[in-house]
């Protein structure tokens, strides 16, 4: 029935969407890389999308490949969309595919990072000079005019990296008894900062302080100096649990400065581009440095911020209800002036609803039998059949006793029986990534021919789509309870590709792992 319903609302959509005439902007958003940070601004491009109402946003993350974004950003342009937000991963490698989507008539708002050309419509960022610089100045008047510091580098050749580099360094320049003692590079990650101090072959002793270009590159070099009286300090100032703030307000950092993300100010931006409506071409962001003197309260507003967002949730929750409502009442009129279309419909469904009814009630009862537990078997009941008490067939290599493969398997309860040994085999492998069918037959004292023959006429499947079914059934519950990343759950389940495992988690659920997770 459940096919019917959608059958009918495929019609009656069809109907109603000739009346809507609404412009939508297409906005693709090309970002280097993906972590916490562009997470957040990504869930605030996705809530000013929400507010505008008329904008589809396409999303892409590079993971730091030139190539890759290059490729990105021209697959973008090729879909038709109106409007291109993009953060290159370096300054000179990525212009080119910007100047082709400018020249082709597609705004451009660079963000973040800078290019090296022109061809942009608008640019908006913080000051990445004036956070170096500041830093330089902290960590200076911390140690009071002297003191042996280290600094570790964002992406090699990105403008953030050069520009924080340049203000800090220029700050130090006062202070000719503050010796920097190495400047490393990383490139944005927790390790990659691990990887170069690790890798540095100097004199890393009595560092008095330690300025990571964002703050996961700080974490990394403290955890890998493991000094006690040495202090760090980041940028990103990145609010909620493990963020820069809450880490100095745990005294981890001594000191972050907050980086804004500011999506929805982005998507504003991109609207007024493309409505026409007067924008500036060059913006700089608000930020601010972040100590143990106030990380406390900006911690605590954040939560308030946090707290309000959620009530907006639910009243925006509460206004897609009301306008389901209004939906519904339009598909209701227009299903009025398509009823006879509709009832010959029902009528050529419910013929093949009927044929298929057989087969649907076969598949419940065998999925019931499927999730059934050893102790929800039936008990055995006393045989009175002389003829039955023949004894079964037993593998000469194991004391497992399994009733012969054309023996009672009509019966319910040799059916379950089977099905749960089957299961508990199966979930037994489910971590293996080279389980065979062999496998399970021999676990089953059975030749792989006897397996497959069974596990299809009882459940319809192969032992090896049961076997899958299983690992995606796994993973959604890892998924939806544990802290797992995407690719710990799908190795854990027994999936050698994480591309692989994501194709046959859609197929299965129809969203991908990482919705599961949000």
């Amino acid at each position: 029935m459940k096919k019917l319903f959608a059958y009918l609302i495929i019609l009656v959509t069809a109907l109603t969407s000739c009346s809507t005439n609404a412009k939508k902007y297409r906005i693709g958003v090309s970002q280097c890389s993906a972590d916490i940070w562009r997470e957040k601004q990504n869930a605030e491009l996705r809530m000013g999308a929400y507010l505008q109402g008329n904008v589809e946003l396409r999303f892409a993350a590079a993971y730091d490949s030139d190539e890759r974004q290059v490729q990105q950003i021209d697959s973008l342009v090729a879909t038709g969309i109106d409007l291109l937000i993009v953060a290159p991963n370096q300054v000179a490698t990525i212009s080119p595919a910007i100047d082709r989507a400018y020249d082709k008539g597609i705004p451009v708002i660079v963000f973040e990072r800078k290019t090296n050309s022109e061809k942009y419509t608008a640019f908006i960022s913080a000051d990445n000079y004036e956070m170096g610089r500041v830093m330089g100045e902290y960590i200076a008047t911390q140690l009071h005019g002297q003191g042996r510091v280290m600094e570790i580098m964002g992406l090699k050749g990105s403008s953030p990296a050069i520009e924080r580099h340049n203000g800090f360094a220029d700050a130090l320049k006062s202070y000719p008894d503050i010796n920097i003692v190495a400047t490393l590079q990383g490139d944005w990650t927790e390790e990659s900062a691990v990887k170069a101090v690790n890798g540095y072959k100097g004199d890393l002793s009595d560092l008095d302080f330690v300025f990571g270009q964002n703050d996961r590159m700080a974490i990394g070099a403290r955890q890998a100096l493991k000094s006690a009286s040495t202090r760090f300090c980041g940028i990103d100032g990145l609010p909620g649990e493990n963020g820069g703030i809450q880490l100095v307000r745990d005294s981890i950092l001594d000191a972050s400065y907050i980086y804004p993300t500011h999506g929805d100010q982005l998507i504003q931006l991109a609207i007024d581009i493309l409505d026409g409506k007067p924008y500036e071409k060059e913006t700089l962001m608000m930020s601010a440095l972040v100590t143990p003197g106030n990380a406390r309260v900006l911690l605590m507003q954040n939560e308030e911020i946090m707290r309000q967002s959620g009530y907006l949730d639910q009243l925006h929750q509460k206004a897609d209800g009301y306008l389901h409502e209004l939906d519904t009442q339009r598909i209701v009129n227009w299903m009025a002036v398509g009823v006879i279309a509709l009832l010959l419909l029902t009528l050529v469904l419910l013929y093949l609803y009927h044929l298929r009814k057989i087969a649907l009630q076969h598949e419940r009862v065998v999925n019931t039998l499927w999730n059934m537990k050893p102790e929800d078997l039936p008990a055995p009941t006393e045989n009175t059949n002389p003829a039955k008490d023949a004894e079964p067939a037993v593998d000469s290599d194991t004391t497992k006793t399994l009733a012969t493969p054309d023996e009672d398997e009509d019966e319910p309860a040799a059916v379950s029986l089977f099905i749960t040994r089957f299961k508990e085999v199966v979930e037994a492998r489910l971590d293996d990534s080279d389980v065979s069918v062999e496998d399970l037959a021999a676990d089953m004292n059975l030749s792989r021919v006897q397996l497959y023959r069974k596990v299809k006429s009882i459940t319809g499947s192969s032992p090896v789509e049961l076997l899958r079914n299983t690992r995606l059934k796994k993973a959604y519950q890892l998924l939806l309870t544990t802290d797992k990343s995407v690719s710990e759950v799908a190795y854990t389940v027994g999936f050698t590709a994480p591309s692989y495992f994501t194709k046959c988690f859609k197929n299965e659920y129809g969203m991908v792992p990482g919705e599961v997770k949000k």
